[in-house]
C-alpha cells in the first residue's frame, strides 16, 4: 500500500445565534479534514484544528509531494520526515497541526491494513472511553443550571463550564451547575486564560469547596511561572495544553511542575504519534492525560482511541454547543451512555464520513475564510 494523493477538506458552519464566552460572541465554526488516499483504495482520515488556509497550503504545497509513493503505515518515520521539513517555520502552530492530521490518517490506514482498531494498536484493551460534555458558555446561572441538567440527561456524567467573568459571577455560576447535577457528577472549570495569579488562587479555594474536578487554563500558555506558583496554592488539579504543541512544549510544562493534568489534542499538537509521546512523558512524571477536543468528530474519535489505550487517561472532550461537525459528520454518530463514549472494534479509527455533511458545509476556497469569530480563531477586526 502506497500513498497516492492527499485531500484537504475545509468545513464551515455559521450559527444562527452563536454563544457568548470570554473571547466575545462566537458566530461560526471551522475545521479541516485531511484524507490520505492510497493506491489500494483505502483512505485514512485525519483532522486539523487551525487556520484552514495555512493547513491547506502546508499539506498540499509541501507535504503531499514528499509523501506520494510512501508507505502510510510507517507512521513514525513519516512523522519525522514531515517534522524536519517544516522545522524552520514549524515546531508549533499550523505546521504541527497539519502534520498531526496526516499522522492520524496514517494511523487509521495502519489499523485498516492490519485489521485492528487504533486503540488496540496503541496497547488498549477497552471498547469505551470516558467522555465529558463541553458546553456551558456564558449564560445566567439559572440557564447554566438548566443546560447542565440536560447534558446529564443525554448520558454524560461530567460537564465542563467556562468561567472568566470574575468575582461573584464566577462563583454563582459554579454553584448553579453543581447544584443542578448533584454530588455524583463531575464539574470541570475552564478559566479561559482570564485571571491574575491572586484571583486564580482565590477562585481555586472556592472551586475546592465545590469539589471541582479540575481547574483549566487560568493563565495564557506562555505564563508557565504563574501555573507553577498556583499549583502549590490550590487543591483542584490544574489542567492545560490545548494551546501547546508537541513534545517539546509539554516537556517544558511537565519539567516545571506546572500541571497535574496534560491536555494534548491530536488535531492540534502533532497527531496520534506525538500525543502518545506526550502521554508517555506524563506517565513517567506521574501525571494524568485528558485531551482537548473542540473541532469535529474525527478529532474526538482519535483522541478517544488514545485515552482508551492509556492507564493514566482520564476522559475525552465532546463539544455540545450544537456543532454539526460533532453531531452530523460521521455515518455512525458518536454515542455516549452513562459517561462512556463507545468505540468501534472495526479496523483503524472505525469511522466513515457522512458525504451529505461534507457537501453541505464544504468551503471551496480555504484561503478566503469569511470574517467571523470562530471560537478560537477570529477573522475581521470588527469581531475582536
Amino acid at each position: 500500500m502506497r500513498i497516492d494523493h492527499l485531500e484537504t477538506i475545509t468545513l464551515r458552519f455559521e450559527y444562527a445565534d452563536g454563544f457568548r464566552y470570554a473571547g466575545g460572541q462566537c458566530t461560526a465554526r471551522v475545521t479541516s479534514l485531511v484524507l490520505v488516499h492510497t493506491d489500494s483504495g483505502q483512505v485514512g482520515i485525519g483532522a486539523a484544528y487551525s487556520h484552514p488556509g495555512l493547513v491547506h497550503l502546508i499539506v498540499q504545497e509541501q507535504l503531499a509531494p514528499l509523501l506520494v509513493g510512501e508507505d502510510p503505515t510507517e507512521v513514525e518515520s513519516l512523522w519525522q520526515k514531515m517534522y524536519r521539513i517544516t522545522r524552520w517555520y514549524g515546531r508549533k502552530g499550523a505546521a504541527m497541526t497539519a502534520i498531526g492530521a496526516i499522522d492520524t490518517a496514517c494511523w487509521d490506514l495502519r489499523g485498516k491494513s492490519l485489521g485492528q482498531p487504533v486503540w488496540e494498536l496503541l496497547g488498549g484493551q477497552r471498547l469505551t472511553c470516558p467522555a465529558y460534555a463541553s458546553a456551558l458558555l456564558w449564560k445566567e446561572p439559572a440557564a447554566l443550571a438548566e443546560e447542565a441538567s440536560k447534558l446529564i440527561e443525554r448520558g454524560f456524567r461530567r460537564v465542563k463550564m467556562r468561567l472568566g467573568y470574575g468575582g461573584d459571577r464566577d462563583r454563582a455560576s459554579v454553584r448553579a451547575v453543581r447544584d443542578a447535577i448533584g454530588p455524583n457528577c463531575d464539574v470541570m472549570c475552564d478559566g479561559s486564560m482570564r485571571y491574575s495569579l491572586e484571583d486564580a488562587a482565590s477562585l481555586g479555594e472556592f472551586l475546592a469547596e465545590q469539589n471541582v474536578f479540575w481547574f483549566e487554563e487560568p493563565f495564557e500558555p506562555e505564563d508557565i511561572d504563574s501555573y507553577v506558583a498556583l499549583s502549590s496554592r490550590v487543591t483542584p488539579p490544574l489542567a492545560a495544553g490545548e494551546n501547546e504543541f508537541g513534545l517539546q512544549g509539554f516537556r517544558e510544562l511537565i519539567r516545571a511542575g506546572a500541571l497535574d493534568i496534560v491536555q494534548p489534542d491530536v488535531s492540534r499538537c502533532g497527531g496520534i504519534t506525538e500525543a502518545k509521546r506526550v502521554a508517555d512523558l506524563a506517565l513517567t512524571a506521574g501525571l494524568r492525560v485528558a485531551p482537548h477536543t473542540w473541532s469535529d468528530a474525527v478529532a474526538v474519535t482519535a483522541n478517544a482511541h488514545l485515552v482508551a489505550s492509556l492507564p493514566h487517561g482520564i476522559t475525552v472532550e465532546v463539544d455540545q454547543t450544537g456543532n454539526p461537525f460533532i453531531e452530523e459528520l460521521l455515518v455512525e454518530p458518536l454515542v455516549v451512555h452513562d459517561g462512556l463514549l463507545s468505540l468501534s472494534n472495526a479496523p483503524g479509527l472505525g469511522i466513515e464520513l457522512n458525504p451529505a455533511t461534507l457537501q453541505r458545509y464544504r468551503l471551496e476556497d480555504p484561503l478566503h475564510l469569511p470574517d467571523g469569530s470562530y471560537s478560537d480563531m477570529i477573522f475581521g477586526k470588527s469581531f475582536l
